[in-house]
């Protein structure tokens, strides 16, 4: 089996969770490392829980390292009311055994892609893109080298989820996001479009419970939780499975339809602060950016179940 190298940019988070969960547990992905970013909640935390969610899939061979603590430019923001204030949920916010790896996020992204051959390592973004953008930064030549470059974020059609046009990870940070879509990385985007479109009915999460072990049973508790939240804070019974459609469409990207366009972000103006301007008119042979229009919310709920389920 030819494995698909990974990095996980994220900021545990209940649905950064269960993508982090998805990833673990299937041997397609050989996952470098994950890397994390203050964005749901700070980044102490946010790196605590991907420790805590390495520990609960039995997976401390994958090095965690902390990142940023705050947006390039902009004051940090969280979004606890969604992810509760730990990040995790209803679950416990334990101390894991085994720490976050030495050095920096973006030390490890320079040097893990660097090292390895031309688009040959995926990144897979689940949260603000600020540790992208110090990387490219600190590395250039990082945009060349990536493997697509997979991002949850943004929004068009379905307007946005922290303010009417913008989906909260591109706007904790847009100019992290700005940047990073106007260099050369080759990028396939989930927005609200398309995570909109995989929600966590009552009968998905009772499949995961069904499975009665471990992992399935944690991201059974993530979901759920967000189903409560959901229905108290926005009035839905369903509430969207964001970040784990990045995982999800490496390992069968028959799942979701794509389209070719450019995307640029709004930086200039608080009120349209972190748009994602999506424009379909592209060559489409030399298109760098891929917009997900459609998602099959059954099968990426399926995937997960059967990954899980299969976790010894």
């Amino acid at each position: 089996m030819k494995r698909q190298s990974l990095i996980i940019d994220c900021d545990p988070g209940v649905d950064d969770a269960v993508g982090l969960l998805l990833a673990f547990a299937s041997p397609e992905l050989d996952l470098k490392a994950v890397t994390t970013v203050g964005g749901n909640v700070p980044v102490e935390t946010t790196t605590r829980n991907a420790r805590i969610i390495r520990q609960v899939a039995g997976r401390e061979d994958v090095p965690v390292f902390a990142g940023a603590a705050r947006p390039l430019r902009r004051d940090p923001a969280g979004a606890g009311a969604f992810h509760g204030a730990e990040g995790l949920g209803d679950l416990e916010a334990v101390e894991p055994e085994a720490p976050a790896a030495d050095g920096s996020a973006v030390e490890a992204m320079v040097r893990i892609v660097m090292a390895a051959a031309p688009k040959s390592v995926a990144l897979a973004v689940m949260g603000p893109m600020t540790n992208v953008a110090l990387a490219l930064r600190a590395e250039p030549r990082l945009a060349e080298r990536l493997g697509p470059v997979v991002v949850m974020g943004g929004a068009r059609s379905e307007g946005g989820n922290i303010t009417p046009s913008a989906e909260f990870n591109i706007w904790a940070d847009p100019d992290a996001a700005a940047e990073v879509f106007a260099s050369a990385c080759e990028m396939v985007v989930f927005g609200l479009d398309a995570t909109h479109q995989v929600r966590g009915t009552e009968e998905r999460i009772q499949a995961l419970e069904a499975v009665g072990k471990g992992p399935a049973l944690t991201a059974a508790m993530m979901v759920r939780f967000s189903q409560r939240i959901e229905r108290d804070i926005v009035g839905w019974d369903a509430a969207p499975l964001h970040d784990p459609c990045t995982v999800a469409w490496l390992l069968k990207p028959g799942l979701f339809r794509l389209t070719p366009c450019r995307i640029e972000v709004e930086t200039g103006s608080d009120l349209t602060r972190g748009h994602t301007a999506v424009e379909f008119r592209v060559d489409e042979a030399s298109a760098r950016h891929l917009w997900a229009v459609e998602a099959d919310g059954q099968g990426v709920f399926d995937l997960i179940t059967e990954r899980l389920g299969a976790v010894a």
